[in-house]
């Protein structure tokens, strides 16, 4: 629960009075009374804690109500009917809760509990999600966190992905603190567009560096973490982001770790391939990575281990037999498509080392040397390179020569200077959030203790040997990552 929940009394006196007084009328509550009587009771305790902005006891009344409302399933949307979804947000994010629950339950069936419809429950929190109070929801991070799950894997079920993909924006959008934070919620809307394959929603939340993290009171958890930046770098390589593809999958890969997940294996091998694609080479992962990962990806991912060593041959042929003869796993990982992308980067490679060695090539011999089928895919391979930035060249159609030019940018334009202007901004960005979180580590009560710790252990040694180190140096010591 966050700290900063507001208890504010939104209303005066003799209005609150008159509000506490518009409870929930007998002809909306079922002919029982035991019945009536805890629907009444929940309705008016909603509304009234709701109307106090007591958000911190509604939170921990609602923690009770699941039973309640369970019983009275059939009344669940005649409840909806007396609550505003604006007003009593925590409220009705108890109710979909409850009917989320009934969904998941094959066994309900069989006690008389009516079972809501799931793409008119779909219908229904899409709407609340659009109309809640951010402030109510932030109150209950678990909860909210929780229904958007639920209602993510209910649209996958129902094979409906692409009807997510705008709720679930706002919601991340209500349930954050600021841009930079991460959220469960992030998990679920990657996913449906992933499914639905609609990906330009999902890059606002990708092209920001989380620098903190939302617990939802202890919800959000590792599993959150990995599929974020697994299914971001999924995202950022199907839209050729290479280098911040790149980057995911290396904070997934370095994520601590005593065992190797399977998001971490899949997370690697992509790691490798999209390294392929954008540096012609494979870097080791960085030393802060833990052991376990570094000791036991490498045997679980050989396949893609043989692709790395044919491709530092510079042999095209040579790596279409390799990948021809794992296309089955290939295929079955999905990773073909990216593996034909390797393929095609060592041509790329190939062509761009014959640019420090000729001035001119004809695409005759370029197709030779490069081991492409004919001078027409020559031809093509090198428009696309030149189109991409990637060489500075023209091709001749008279005499089917190609000309390699020097980089014509100068660097002395105003874009340029724009440019380094907007990465120094970025490095002086970077250097204050650093400097927040080192203070935030700093004055954690966890850390000082354990810090604490450490100097009396340090001082209880340090007698016996002083006399070892008198008329020595002093070291300091050196910590390498």
């Amino acid at each position: 629960m966050y700290d900063v929940c507001p208890s504010i009394d939104r209303f005066s006196k003799t209005r609150k009075e008159k509000y506490l007084q518009t409870t929930t009328s007998s002809m909306f509550l079922p002919a029982n009374s035991n019945m009536a009587s805890s629907l009444e009771h929940f309705v008016n305790s909603v509304r009234n804690l709701s109307g106090e902005g007591s958000w911190r006891e509604l939170y921990e009344f609602l923690g009770k109500s699941p039973d309640v409302l369970m019983r009275n399933s059939e009344h669940l949307d005649t409840v909806l009917d007396t609550l505003d979804p604006q007003q009593h947000s925590l409220g009705v994010l108890a109710i979909y809760m409850v009917k989320f629950m009934i969904l998941n339950q094959s066994a309900v069936q069989n006690q008389g509990i009516l079972v809501p419809e799931p793409e008119i429950l779909i219908n229904q929190v899409s709407q609340f999600i659009t109309v809640c109070n951010g402030e109510q929801i932030r109150c209950a991070p678990d909860s909210f966190a929780e229904l958007c799950n639920q209602f993510t894997q209910c649209l996958v079920e129902q094979e409906m992905p692409a009807r997510g993909i705008v709720p679930l924006s706002k919601a991340i959008r209500k349930a954050r603190m600021n841009e930079t934070q991460l959220t469960s919620i992030h998990t679920n809307l990657l996913q449906l567009c992933l499914m639905a394959q609609n990906l330009k929603p999902a890059l606002e939340f990708l092209n920001v560096d989380i620098s903190e993290i939302n617990s939802e009171n202890g919800y959000f958890d590792a599993k959150h973490f990995l599929l974020y930046y697994y299914y971001g770098g999924v995202i950022n390589m199907a839209c050729k982001n290479f280098e911040r593809a790149l980057y995911s999958f290396e904070v997934a890969l370095t994520t601590p770790s005593s065992a190797v997940s399977h998001i971490m294996l899949e997370s690697y091998k992509k790691y490798i391939l999209v390294s392929l694609i954008l540096h012609g080479k494979v870097a080791p992962l960085p030393k802060y990575t833990s052991q376990v990962v570094n000791r036991l990806l490498k045997p679980m991912s050989a396949i893609y281990h043989e692709i790395t060593t044919v491709f530092a041959t510079n042999k095209p042929t040579s790596l279409e037999l390799v990948l021809q003869k794992h296309r089955d796993v290939l295929q079955r990982e999905n990773n073909w498509g990216l593996a034909k992308q390797v393929q095609q980067s060592l041509y790329k490679k190939i062509i761009q080392r014959l640019t420090q060695t000729f001035l001119t090539l004809s695409l005759s011999d370029m197709a030779l040397r490069v081991q492409l089928p004919n001078v027409v895919e020559a031809e093509k391979l090198v428009l696309t390179m030149i189109e991409d930035g990637d060489i500075y060249a023209s091709i001749s159609q008279k005499d089917g020569m190609v000309l390699f030019h020097d980089n014509p940018d100068k660097y002395d334009s105003t874009s340029t200077v724009e440019r380094v202007q907007k990465e120094v901004n970025i490095c002086i960005e970077l250097d204050m959030q650093v400097q927040k979180m080192e203070e935030a580590i700093c004055t954690n009560p966890v850390f000082v203790k354990k810090a604490s710790g450490a100097i009396d252990e340090d001082d209880g040694g340090r007698s016996s040997a002083t006399s070892a180190l008198q008329g020595a140096a002093t070291k300091v010591p050196s910590f390498s990552m």
